[in-house]
C-alpha cells in the first residue's frame, strides 16, 4: 500500500487510492491504519475524505524504488486513468500532475498534450519558470516520440509557447533562447511554412537587436514586414512594425522611427483582443510597447511634455492588462526616459518597481535596472559604493551578450564620475560609448556623447582645451539636427553659450542660442529648458 502512495506522490488521497488499489474496502482502511500506526504516514480528515501524506520525502522515495520498473509503471498508468474517470476538476487544474504520471508510465503521446496545457496554463498567469519546467519535461517526451511531421509539428508547439518565457526570464538574446529560437526555426524549415514561423523571424530579430546587430536586424525586419503583410498575419505585422520602429530608433532615425511607431500604435489600438494576445508571444504586450518607444522618440524630436503622456500611458495599459513582464518593460523605458530628462527621484522609483517585479517573477533580462537604480542613488547622492555596482551589473550584462542601450548607461553614468571629479574614468565611459555607436550603429545618443566628452575635457582643462570642446560640440549640433534630435541640440547649444560667455562672446551665443529655445512648444518646465532659459535671461 506504501508503494502505491509512493507512486501518487507524496500526498494522496484515500479516494484516489480506492480507485487504484483494486483492494475491498475493509482490506484498503485496514492497510492505510497499519501504515498510520507504524507513523509512515499522517492521515488528516475522515475516510472518504481523508488525505495522507509520508512522514518523510525519505520514507516515499524508499517505497517508490523498492518497486519493479514495470510495476511502477503499470501503477502510474493506472493512476492516470484514475485521475481522468474520476477527478475532471483536477486534470482542469492541474494537468501537470497528469501528465507526470502519463509519462511515467511511458504514455508519452498522450502526456504531451498535458505538458503543453500545463506549460501554457502557467505562463498565462506569468509563472513563467513553472511554465519552463512543464514544456521543457514535454520536449524530453517527445524525444520518445515516431520520427515524422506529427512529432515535429508537436515539438514546435511546445518551443513556441517556451519562447515567451525564456525571453521575459533570461532575455532573448540568452543562450537558452538562442537555442529555442534555433530549434524552432529548423523545425519551421522542415514544417514547410507554418503559421508559427514568423513569431520564431521575429525572436531572431529581436535576439540579433539585443545583441547589437541593428544593421542585420533592420534588413531582416523589413522581409518579415513584407511577409506579414502578404500573410495578413496581424499579430506578426503588430510585432514587426513595433520591431522596425525600435531598430530605427536606436539607430538614430528619429523621423522615422516616429513615424513607424505611430503606424504601429494605430493597428494596435484596430486589432482585437485575440490579435493582441496572439502578439503577446513576443514577451511582452505590443501596445505597451508602442507607447514606451514612442515616448523616447518623442522625448528626443523635442516634445517632453507629450513624451511623459505616452511613458504614463504605457506603464497604465501594463497595469490594466496585469501582465508582469509588460509592467516591467514600461518601468524599465519609463526609469531611462526620466534619468536622461534629470528627473531622478522619478527614476529611480521606476527602478526599484522593475527589479521589484524581476525578483518575483524571475525576470533576468531587466538586470541593467540594477545599475540605473545605482545611477539614480550617486546622481542624487554621490558615493564611491553607488559607483561599483553600477559598473559589477555593467559588466555582467556585456559577458551575456547584450549590447542594445549600452550607450544610454554611458550616458547617464557619466555625470556622476564627472560630479567625483573622476574624469579618466567619465573620459573611458564616453570613448566606450562612441565605439559602441560606431560598432553597432546605436547612434540614438550620439550627439549625447559628444557633448558630454566637450564638457569632461572642460572641466579637466589643460592647454587647447577650449578649441577641442568647440570641436566635440559642433559635432554634436550637427549630429543632433541631422537626427531631428532637438532636445539634444539645445543641450550642445546651452552648452555652446556657456563656453562662448566664458570666452566673451555673449551676443554670439545669445543669437545662437534664442532661436533654438524659442523653437520649443512644451516642456517648459523640465529641467534642459530651465537651464536654457536662466542662460538666455542672464544675456538679455
Amino acid at each position: 500500500m506504501a508503494q502505491i502512495g509512493a507512486v501518487v506522490g507524496r500526498e494522496f488521497s484515500y479516494e484516489l487510492l480506492s480507485t487504484v488499489a483494486g483492494l475491498s474496502k475493509e482490506r484498503l482502511e485496514e492497510a492505510l491504519a497499519q501504515l498510520v500506526r507504524s507513523e509512515l504516514i499522517f492521515c488528516r480528515g475522515e475516510i472518504p475524505q481523508a488525505i495522507y501524506t509520508f512522514k518523510h520525502a525519505l520514507v516515499r522515495d524508499a517505497a517508490y524504488s523498492g518497486l519493479l520498473k514495470s510495476r511502477r509503471a503499470a501503477l502510474h498508468a493506472a493512476i492516470a486513468g484514475a485521475f481522468e474517470q474520476r477527478f475532471p476538476d483536477l486534470v482542469e487544474t492541474q494537468p501537470e500532475t497528469l501528465a507526470h504520471h502519463l509519462t511515467e508510465a511511458g504514455l508519452f503521446q498522450k502526456a504531451e498534450a498535458y505538458w503543453l496545457q500545463a506549460g501554457k496554463k502557467a505562463a498565462m498567469r506569468s509563472a513563467n519558470l513553472e511554465a519552463i519546467a512543464h514544456l521543457q519535461r514535454g520536449i524530453e517526451a517527445s524525444g520518445h516520440l515516431p520520427e515524422g511531421a506529427g512529432k515535429d509539428k508537436l515539438e514546435l508547439a511546445f518551443h513556441f509557447a517556451l519562447g515567451p518565457c525564456l525571453i521575459a526570464t533570461q532575455g532573448p538574446a540568452s543562450n537558452k533562447a538562442m537555442a529555442t529560437f534555433a530549434r524552432a526555426r529548423e523545425l519551421c524549415e522542415r514544417l514547410g511554412d507554418p503559421p508559427e514561423q514568423l513569431q520564431v523571424m521575429f525572436w531572431l530579430t529581436t535576439a540579433s537587436v539585443m545583441r547589437g546587430e541593428l544593421p542585420v536586424a533592420e534588413e531582416t525586419i523589413a522581409a518579415l514586414l513584407q511577409l506579414a503583410e502578404a500573410r495578413d498575419d496581424l499579430p506578426a505585422l503588430l510585432n514587426a512594425m513595433r520591431g522596425q520602429a525600435m531598430i530605427r530608433l536606436f539607430m538614430g532615425q528619429l523621423t522615422g522611427a516616429h513615424e513607424a511607431i505611430g503606424r504601429a500604435y494605430e493597428a494596435f489600438e484596430a486589432s482585437s483582443e485575440d490579435d493582441r494576445l496572439a502578439a503577446r508571444s513576443a514577451g511582452q504586450d505590443a501596445g505597451v510597447a508602442d507607447l514606451a518607444l514612442m515616448s523616447w522618440a518623442l522625448w528626443l524630436l523635442g516634445q517632453p511634455d507629450t513624451a511623459i503622456v505616452r511613458m504614463d500611458a504605457a506603464i497604465r495599459r501594463a497595469d490594466a492588462i496585469s501582465h508582469p513582464h509588460s509592467q516591467a518593460y514600461a518601468c524599465y523605458y519609463a526609469c531611462i526616459l526620466h534619468a536622461l530628462r534629470g528627473e531622478f527621484l522619478v527614476a529611480q522609483g521606476h527602478a526599484e518597481r522593475c527589479i521589484a517585479l524581476s525578483e518575483e517573477h524571475g525576470f533576468r533580462q531587466w538586470r541593467l535596472a540594477r545599475a540605473l537604480r545605482g545611477i539614480c542613488v550617486a546622481s542624487l547622492d554621490p558615493s564611491p559604493s553607488a559607483l561599483g555596482e553600477i559598473g559589477a551589473v555593467l559588466d555582467g550584462y556585456r559577458s551575456a551578450g547584450y549590447q542594445l542601450a549600452i550607450t544610454a548607461l554611458d550616458v547617464l553614468l557619466c555625470p556622476p564620475l564627472l560630479n567625483s571629479h573622476d574624469y579618466e574614468a567619465a573620459l573611458e565611459l564616453i570613448e566606450h560609448g562612441l565605439a559602441t555607436a560606431n560598432r553597432n550603429s546605436e547612434r540614438i545618443l550620439e550627439a549625447e556623447l559628444y557633448r558630454l566628452k566637450a564638457r569632461v575635457l572642460v572641466a579637466r582643462g589643460g592647454p587647447a582645451v577650449e578649441a577641442e570642446a568647440q570641436a566635440l560640440l559642433d559635432r554634436a549640433l550637427s549630429t543632433g539636427r541631422s537626427q531631428h534630435a532637438r532636445t539634444l541640440e539645445l543641450r550642445a547649444a546651452t552648452d555652446q553659450a556657456a563656453l562662448w560667455i566664458h570666452q566673451g562672446r555673449r551676443e554670439e551665443a545669445l543669437n545662437f542660442l534664442a532661436p533654438i529655445y524659442a523653437s520649443f512648444t512644451e516642456g517648459f518646465e523640465t529641467h534642459d529648458l530651465k537651464v536654457a532659459k536662466v542662460l538666455l535671461d542672464g544675456l538679455r
